[in-house]
């Protein structure tokens, strides 16, 4: 799948109540995930709104939460995917330039 066709996904478009109803969790929950630096979403007008990359985001936490998993240790592993992710983007920049 291209990135064309991936990107609605990335799109912060959905409001909290929706998510709220996608997820199953509270809105409380969710604005609790965010003061955590779980889940980054826009803010227009005031308004929170959120991508379904975050609603599927909110889930995958939920889960982990179900099984114990603290929100310390969520914070850690999205900073080393995030790293990752960062590694490898400038890896792939690179490579590119030369090749």
């Amino acid at each position: 799948m291209s990135h064309k066709e991936d990107s609605y996904k990335f799109k912060k478009v959905i409001s909290i109540g929706i998510v709220s109803e996608l997820t199953g969790l509270s809105q409380r929950q969710i604005r609790y995930y965010e003061e955590r630096k779980l889940i980054f979403p826009d803010r227009s007008k005031g308004a929170r709104k959120y991508s379904f990359d975050d609603v599927e985001r909110l889930m995958d936490i939920a889960d982990k939460r179900e099984e114990g998993v603290t929100t310390r240790e969520i914070r850690k592993e999205l900073t080393k995917e995030v790293r990752e992710k960062m590694l490898k983007g400038q890896m792939n920049a690179h490579f590119r330039l030369r090749g």
